[in-house]
């Protein structure tokens, strides 16, 4: 890849282009699994019954490494005498050692985010992981099932052309990462990118855009920002190098209407750190529930694959939980990490069999019919029977 004189080389991120359409025999992998605080144990137990059924039928071996993160870790270390921490060094070094992270969910009640054991709990353990394994590209899927539509905050009108868009997020770079601080009566915080840094997440937005509708959307605010209009360089050069894909660009203010207005308009939308995290946010009440919303974090070898929904401690052991967003990361991890697309595929078929079905959690039903809900374990169970070997 060439910017101006520079060369650039992706390390470690898979390209789209290597992944197999056919499933690979006899592959070995180590999982690391970080299940972390509330619901994430038990929906991590539904995604795990799935890979190990995928692991069956297609003649794979996987090895779990559990290992503590959040208040889990915090609450392991305190009772074991040691300092505690939201991310202990022995966590981090089984990630590094491993193949790939399923991450659950971390966090504690709302109530009690005064208490150590829950304050910066998100903070230190995403960022720390984040910043470790250099995880700079954030994918978030956002899919409106059709026999799910009713779901959907927006009108049949507007999404009736259907809505399935890939937010793609630069995850390391930007206002969050800058400087912060405060002078007196001012305070500032900084936002900064690097052509490299832009770079990353604008080649996986166009790989990703050619196994699509061959559309990129560049989210930004050149009319105000530097970073913006730097942004905007690199695609244009980029783009140059993938001619069957078209390639627009978008303020950031209009995007966050047209997601509303037009949902059904984007493909693959790529955008900044800031940007992506507000954006994406508003995508994922399109499918009806965070329940369905899984993510992807690339970085420079080791990726994480974790639900974009919370702890949710209100339901916590209440067997209430949807387990679907855990399942679909796990199927983008087979996809990005192990570059197993057959395997990808079946557990999404088998995902969408299932909630045709009608066998949804309480979050998938409207008020009135929560009384049909099932329970988390029946979904997983449901999801691991429906799956189709090669």
């Amino acid at each position: 890849l060439k910017f101006g004189s520079k060369d650039f080389v992706l390390v470690g991120s898979p390209q789209l282009s290597d992944i197999s359409s056919g499933g690979t025999m006899g592959v070995t992998k180590t999982i690391s699994v970080l299940a972390g605080d509330g619901i994430g144990p038990e929906v991590m137990a539904e995604a795990l019954k799935v890979v190990k059924k995928i692991e069956e039928l297609y003649g794979h071996k996987f090895t779990f490494k559990e290992a503590p993160v959040g208040g889990a870790a915090w609450a392991a270390l305190e009772k074991a005498g040691e300092t505690p921490c939201h991310l202990p060094a022995a966590t981090v070094e089984t990630c590094a050692a491993s193949d790939a992270i399923l991450f659950g969910s971390i966090g504690g009640p709302v109530s009690e985010q005064h208490e150590p054991r829950w304050k910066d709990c998100e903070k230190n353990a995403l960022l720390g992981l984040r910043k470790r394994f250099n995880l700079a590209t954030n994918l978030r899927p956002s899919r409106v099932y059709p026999f799910l539509e009713h779901l959907c905050p927006l009108k049949s009108s507007v999404i009736g052309a259907g809505v399935e868009m890939l937010i793609i997020r630069e995850l390391v770079g930007g206002i969050y990462f800058g400087e912060h601080r405060r002078e007196g009566d001012k305070a500032f915080d900084v936002m900064e990118y690097s052509v490299a840094g832009i770079k990353v997440p604008l080649v996986f937005a166009f790989e990703a855009a050619m196994l699509r509708r061959k559309k990129v959307t560049v989210v930004d605010k050149a009319n105000v920002l530097e970073t913006s209009r730097l942004w905007r360089e690199v695609a244009r050069e980029v783009a140059k190098g993938y001619p069957e894909v078209e390639m627009d660009f978008m303020y950031v203010d209009n995007a966050a209407m047209q997601i509303i207005q037009k949902p059904s308009f984007f493909d693959v939308l790529v955008t900044e750190n800031m940007f992506g995290d507000i954006l994406s946010d508003a995508a994922s009440v399109l499918p009806g529930s965070l329940g369905l919303m899984p993510s992807a974090s690339l970085g420079d070898g080791v990726h994480m694959y974790e639900p974009s929904g919370g702890s949710a401690p209100d339901i916590a052991g209440k067997g209430m939980a949807n387990p679907i967003a855990q399942i679909l990361s796990a199927a983008l991890m087979f996809r990005y990490s192990f570059q197993l697309e057959a395997e990808a595929a079946a557990v999404e078929a088998a995902v969408e069999s299932v909630l045709k079905s009608g066998r949804l959690t309480a979050d998938l039903l409207e008020e009135g019919k929560r009384g049909d809900a099932v329970s988390t374990s029946t979904v997983g169970d449901a999801v691991v029977a429906a799956l189709k070997g090669p």
